[in-house]
């Protein structure tokens, strides 16, 4: 069986990676962590506007290949769409294929994680707090703009685990 993809959206520290693997646990099954992490740790700068394609690509492949061992749900850290965003913000527009990737949406539940939790730096990947505050903005814009919808996560983790069970009951 196919699982069903859930993808995590967010700024910067607001808690989706935590909220990915902690579901996993709950759900025995596999996450998918933010490649944009890995790019920034091994390549030692943040991304230019020509890497985006590819960080979405590779977030893609990624997505791909851990699917064939999850159990009913595969939860994804980040999706192209998140991609797109700051590619918005940051090089002022999306490339087309970028684009096509984040149009492509298809995952079977959306959530986006409220940036209600402690703002923590984390070395050159995490923008400020006031940034993250405009990439909330535009996240909002680029889901409305799409057509998709999605369920807002927050509060302490006892309550995200049980706003994402409740959307997963739903499905």
């Amino acid at each position: 069986m196919t699982p069903l993809r859930i993808a995590i959206l967010g700024t910067a520290s607001s808690g989706k990676t935590t909220l990915a693997a902690a579901l996993a646990a709950r759900y025995r099954t596999l996450w998918v962590p933010e490649y944009l992490r890995e790019f920034v740790d091994v390549a030692g700068r943040v991304p230019v506007a020509t890497d985006q394609i590819h960080i979405a690509r590779t977030q893609l492949a990624r997505e791909d290949a851990a699917a064939a061992g999850a159990r009913r749900y595969l939860f994804c850290d980040t999706a192209p769409l998140m991609t797109a965003v700051y590619s918005r913000h940051y090089f002022g527009g999306i490339d087309a294929e970028l684009a096509l990737l984040a149009d492509a949406h298809d995952y079977a539940l959306t959530l986006v994680t409220t940036p209600d939790i402690p703002w923590v730096a984390d070395g050159l990947q995490r923008e400020s707090e006031a940034v993250s505050v405009t990439i909330h903005r535009m996240l909002h814009e680029e889901l409305a703009a799409r057509g998709i919808a999605y369920v807002p996560i927050s509060g302490d983790m006892a309550q995200r685990l049980a706003q994402v069970d409740q959307a997963l009951a739903a499905l």
